[in-house]
């Protein structure tokens, strides 16, 4: 099987607000933004977020797609759309020490988010009649991929650069994935 799983294009957030599940607007130009992705023609199933930043990029190429909730970006709760800096210290710090087990107030923490990416990429990956998958999702969601193929710390998860409008091709084959392209 072949996966392709790309990230939404660029976001309008100048404020810089917390938002994961929350549908922040694409940016004033997004239409430029979709100009540049680049989707192949044939997916014998395509998947996304509901969040409207996805969707959008689903109905401008004329996908026809199913959403599903396990591909939201992380739940920051009380803290969406909200900016960082007016999120009072006493949440916010102990979570930028530990997000892998600190939730947001109200929201989920790394684990959590982590649980409900697997068990849609696990449904997945058990499939036998997809040769090839197209996913349109969140950075969070992406790297969470990444780092189940990659088995590294959840800690690190940060240090992978996920960009906008860009896609991650994984091969999957006789229970063995296969990172093919990351960022193209």
């Amino acid at each position: 099987m072949e996966i392709h799983v790309i990230r939404h294009t660029a976001v309008e957030n100048p404020e810089n607000l917390c938002y994961g599940f929350s549908d922040i607007p694409l940016r004033n130009d997004f239409s430029e933004d979709f100009n540049e992705v680049i989707i192949d023609e044939k997916f014998d199933k395509i998947f996304s977020s509901p969040s409207g930043r996805c969707i959008l990029l689903a109905e401008h190429f004329k996908l026809n797609y199913k959403t599903d909730e396990r591909l939201r970006e992380m739940n920051f709760g009380d803290w969406e759309m909200k900016k960082w800096t007016d999120i009072p210290k006493e949440e916010i710090h102990p979570w930028y020490e530990d997000f892998v087990q600190i939730k947001a107030t109200g929201g989920e923490n790394l684990l959590e988010m982590q649980n409900r990416v697997l068990n849609f990429w696990n449904e997945l990956t058990s499939e036998t009649n997809a040769d090839k998958v197209l996913i349109i999702t969140h950075g969070g969601v992406i790297r969470l991929i990444l780092q189940s193929i990659l088995q590294f710390p959840l800690e690190n998860i940060f240090k992978i650069q996920i960009d906008y409008g860009k896609k991650m091709i994984i091969e999957f084959n006789e229970g063995h994935f296969s990172v093919k392209k990351l960022n193209v």
